[in-house]
C-alpha cells in the first residue's frame, strides 16, 4: 500500500500561513544552497493531494510546481478537471484508500490545514515531515485545527539547518 507524507512548514507557533492565507515569512529561508531536503523528497512523490485553497495560492507561484506529479485536489465547489488538477468532491477516506490501493509512489499531503485535519481524522497519515521555521507569526492558519483525536507519534529523524529552520520526522 502506498504511503502519506504530510511535508509542510509551519512557524514555531504552529501556523502555516497568516490569518489572511500569506506564506511571505518563508521567503527569508529560500537559498539556493539548500533545499530543506526537497529534492530528495519530491523525487519519490508521483502523486500530490491539496485543498482547494491551498491549490488557488500554489497557482500564483508561477510555473506549477507539481507538473510531474498527478495533482488531486479536494473541493466542495469544484469538481472535472482544471488544467493542472482533477477536482475531488467525495469521501476523503473512500477516496484515499482507493488511492492508496493504485501502485505507484509516495501520496504527498501538501495540506491546507482542513484537509491536515481530516487526514488525521482518520488516521490517514503515514509520515510526517514538518519543517519548523524560527519565526512567531503570533496568529494565522494553522497547522492542525482543533479538536483533533490523541495521536502518538515516533520520531523517525530530526535535522537542523543553519538557517535555524528545525526539520522533523515523524511516524505513526
Amino acid at each position: 500500500m502506498r504511503s502519506i507524507t504530510l511535508y509542510i512548514a509551519a512557524s514555531l507557533d504552529g501556523y502555516i500561513a497568516r490569518p489572511n492565507g500569506d506564506i511571505d515569512w518563508l521567503t527569508a529561508f529560500d537559498s539556493p544552497a539548500e533545499d530543506y531536503g526537497y529534492g530528495s523528497f519530491i523525487n519519490t512523490v508521483d502523486t500530490v493531494l491539496m485543498g482547494r485553497l491551498t491549490y488557488e495560492q500554489v497557482l500564483t507561484f508561477g510555473d506549477y510546481p507539481y507538473a510531474n506529479q498527478t495533482s488531486y485536489v479536494f473541493s466542495r465547489t469544484q469538481s472535472g478537471r482544471s488544467a493542472h488538477a482533477t477536482f475531488v468532491n467525495e469521501d476523503v477516506p473512500t477516496f484515499v484508500r482507493q488511492l492508496q490501493s493504485q501502485p505507484g509512489g509516495v501520496i504527498w499531503l501538501v495540506g491546507g490545514t482542513g484537509l491536515n485535519a481530516e487526514f488525521m481524522r482518520h488516521n490517514l497519515i503515514d509520515e510526517y515531515i514538518i519543517s519548523i521555521i524560527p519565526v512567531v507569526l503570533g496568529e494565522g492558519i494553522p497547522l492542525f485545527p482543533t479538536p483533533l483525536p490523541t495521536q502518538a507519534l515516533r520520531l523517525l529523524a530530526c535535522q537542523s539547518y543553519a538557517s535555524g529552520i528545525v526539520q522533523v520526522r515523524y511516524g505513526r
